[in-house]
């Protein structure tokens, strides 16, 4: 079998799988159905986490026990200081996540599902799926 291809998933994408009543229809359960291998940065683990209560965290252990977790290196830090300098050249910025989310993602080579379109397609040469 082939190896199969690393997805990875912005928190946008989790989120909106948290919240919507209707699971199935959500782009994370598309996601999951053509992709076998989903990941998140360990930078998306600590921003969902953050954000839930005591009675979330449960939830969250169950999703993320599926997810290969990326972590953010030092090769990952510098792409993220060339990203933040094209950018400001650009005169355009984005969140912190967002930036060190999308260096993870340019690091490791990965494609990048997220539903912020508007805030990642401003990094070059990311491949986004959305």
């Amino acid at each position: 079998m082939a190896h199969e291809p690393l997805i990875l998933l912005d928190t946008s994408v989790l989120i909106d799988y948290f919240r919507k009543t209707q699971k199935e229809r959500t782009f994370f359960v598309a996601l999951s159905e053509k992709y076998p291998r989903l990941g998140v940065s360990v930078l998306t683990k600590f921003e969902i986490y953050l954000g839930s209560t005591p009675p979330q965290i449960k939830f969250w252990d169950s999703i993320f026990a599926y997810f290969e977790i990326l972590p953010f290196t030092e090769s990952c830090a510098d792409v993220a200081v060339e990203i933040q300098q094209d950018l400001k050249k650009k005169g355009l910025e984005i969140d912190l996540a967002d930036l060190l989310i999308g260096a993870t993602a340019k690091c490791h080579s990965l494609p990048l599902a997220t539903l912020n379109i508007k805030h990642f397609q401003r990094i070059t040469d990311l491949e986004i799926l959305h």
